[in-house]
């Protein structure tokens, strides 16, 4: 009876299993959207669109949902997060600022977005993340110079940013033509945390501040300092967007026309869509996510893997590297990935050649130091998943009857003895025999 009862609780839970994350198929992924309001269902509807037509499954809720929780079991639910919620002082549910580090330190990817109400409890996820919002609540970003035109915003805190990173796989390929609208609060980098890039930031006009008072002391946060949007790539190659304001994702600024102050282009559609399609597919994991398979090492001219390695034996070393391409996986073609040959510090460090079609090789000697040895291959690169390979292996000196028989080396040495032994055989002889 208790296996039945069993049974009929976990059955619940298979689409949710089902749909879970699997290495050989990232972006196959169900996603929990929270809301402060299920109207931002339909004002933010472009942005959830494009991410269902690339067949992502969003579960939305409302944040105070007693009913929501992240994982049941032992087992998450879901493989991404997005809080589109930045009013909310309590998560319902299960669901909490511990349960989302958690959800991130398992290897699964969140989105936070705020706003100029943002709540204690969203800026305290954001400073777990590494970034700090503006301690003033009532502040906002303003630019009297890098400002959208705009017959209704007179404060200029409606503000166009084409300040990009400069990195294809986080942003795509094709250019970003038109300037981003933003209008929302500022946030800075926390200098002790390496992982976190500024994705898009402010003008060095840019400061802010509360915009319906007067200056009385200098802003906190001023020029290029102010982050508008972030990313930070975990060790675990978590990921999580950050974003300072909601107006961003919505339908509004999205097909917003755009001109920025100073220029006289004026486009049609703002860089909005494009610019947040693509850092989603960043985000969660289309773009960047690199595996490696077939790692092998092997003396020179043989197949088989040994189980040790004698001094200066000649090896080859080779492994497959591939990268998502959101639909299936591709080769990844690069020139600066290394290998080591590591005991205590690396005695070989080699650059990796490539076929271009996932192989990367090399060949050397080992060198004539004995104990054991790893193959390492520790490869970071901005914006991609980090490769952490490790293949342990023992290497053994000479053994006795595996030295030459003369060392030409020696050779010296062995005339000196042998001319010493003649000479003593002559000097004896000589003394014996001579009268």
């Amino acid at each position: 009876m208790s296996k039945l009862l069993l049974f009929l609780t976990l059955i619940p839970l298979l689409p949710f299993l089902c749909t879970s994350f699997s290495p050989e198929s990232p972006s196959s992924r169900r996603v929990l959207v929270l809301l402060d309001d299920l109207a931002l269902k339909s004002s933010h509807s472009d942005f959830f669109k494009s991410l269902q037509s690339r067949e992502f499954d969003l579960d939305f809720k409302l944040a105070d949902d007693p009913k929501i929780a992240l994982q049941r079991y032992g087992q998450y639910l879901y493989d991404g997060l997005i809080l589109f919620c930045p009013t909310t002082e309590r998560f319902g549910g299960s669901v909490d600022l511990a349960a989302i580090l958690d959800f991130v330190d398992s290897g699964h990817d969140l989105i936070i977005v705020a706003d100029t109400n943002a709540s204690d409890l969203i800026r305290e996820i954001a400073t777990e993340c590494g970034v700090d919002f503006d301690e003033d609540p009532t502040a906002t970003v303003i630019d009297h110079t890098s400002y959208a035109v705009s017959e209704t915003e007179g404060d200029h805190t409606l503000i166009a940013s084409d300040d990009f990173i400069k990195a294809d796989v986080i942003l795509g390929g094709k250019k970003i033509e038109a300037p981003v609208l933003f209008q929302g609060i500022g946030h800075s980098l926390n200098p002790a945390n390496s992982l976190v890039l500024k994705v898009l930031s402010a003008s060095p006009s840019a400061y802010s501040a509360n915009p319906k008072t007067k200056l009385s002391n200098s802003p906190s946060l001023t020029g290029s300092a102010i982050s508008l949007v972030s990313i930070l790539q975990a060790r675990n190659n978590a990921r999580i967007l950050i974003s300072g304001s909601l107006n961003m994702f919505s339908n509004r600024f999205f097909k917003s026309g755009v001109q920025k102050a100073g220029s006289r282009i004026k486009h049609e559609k703002s860089g909005n869509e494009q610019f947040f399609t693509e850092l989603s597919k960043w985000v969660f994991h289309e773009r960047g996510h690199l595996k490696s398979v077939n790692v092998r090492h092997n003396k020179a001219g043989e197949a088989d893997e040994p189980a040790m390695y004698r001094i200066n034996d000649d090896l080859e070393y080779s492994v497959e590297i591939y990268e998502w391409s959101g639909s299936s996986w591709e080769p990844y073609v690069a020139d600066d990935v290394q290998v080591q040959f590591y005991m205590m510090s690396p005695y070989v460090l080699k650059n990796l050649s490539t076929d271009k079609k996932g192989q990367y090789f090399t060949a050397f000697k080992v060198p004539d130091v004995y104990g054991v040895f790893q193959f390492k291959v520790e490869y970071q690169r901005l914006g991609y998943t980090s490769l952490s390979l490790s293949k342990q292996i023992p290497v053994r000196p000479y053994r006795h009857n595996e030295y030459e028989r003369f060392i030409p080396a020696a050779y010296p040495y062995y005339g000196a003895a042998f001319s010493m032994m003649a000479g003593f055989f002559i000097l004896t002889g000589v003394h014996l025999y001579n009268k």
